[in-house]
């Protein structure tokens, strides 16, 4: 991210989640409608309108990383639809990467720089945030399909924008008003698509 503009590396990233598990509901043989791929197409259409004015041409090999990094929480999301308890599968993977953290400290010691302060964010980011975070997904995960989820994730930047209006005294413009009705248009249109059309349901 330290190579890409915050508008070009949410874009990549948004872009491959998406693609990995819309490919992957594909193969499995998941029914998808006219609504869910037309909410799909207005949703990733805001996603644009949102970023495009900041996208700058990314160098290649952090845009190659920043896809890895989408496909990866793709593949993430959609274990996570079998998962019977959100909680203690969140804690499990976290727990998993100790080692690799410890490594990349060693690693890194020369370099590191700790304060009280420092430590405290990191603590409430990774334990409260991201813990909580994606236990409350793989929780909601268990009654979404695959398209679905892939869509209503679309709606982080939305968040993301309106809680730096929120905090921040980040400007509310029209553009991020005209983002913010595509995107959740589209996402209602995806996760109501089924009963919109009955028929794809048994198809």
């Amino acid at each position: 991210y330290v190579e890409l503009s915050v508008g070009t590396g949410a874009l990549i990233l948004f872009v491959a989640v998406q693609l990995t598990m819309l490919m992957a509901a594909v193969r499995s043989g998941e029914a998808i409608g006219f609504a869910q791929w037309t909410g799909l197409a207005a949703a990733l259409g805001g996603l644009i309108v949102l970023l495009i004015p900041g996208l700058t041409a990314p160098p290649l090999a952090a845009s190659v990383l920043m896809a890895i990094a989408g496909i990866s929480w793709g593949c993430y999301s959609l274990r996570g639809r079998g998962s019977k308890n959100p909680l203690a599968d969140t804690a499990a993977n976290f727990m998993r990467t100790v080692p690799l953290a410890l490594v990349l400290a060693v690693a890194a010691a020369g370099t590191i720089h700790l304060t009280r302060p420092g430590i405290t964010f990191a603590l409430l980011s990774g334990v409260v945030a991201s813990g909580f975070g994606y236990t409350i997904w793989y929780s909601a995960l268990r009654g979404l399909s695959a398209t679905q989820a892939a869509v209503v994730q679309l709606t982080v930047p939305i968040i993301a924008s309106v809680a730096g209006a929120l905090f921040l005294a980040e400007a509310i413009t029209a553009r991020l008003a005209l983002a913010t009705i595509m995107i959740l248009g589209g996402v209602a249109l995806a996760v109501l698509g089924n009963n919109l059309n009955p028929g794809v349901e048994g198809s």
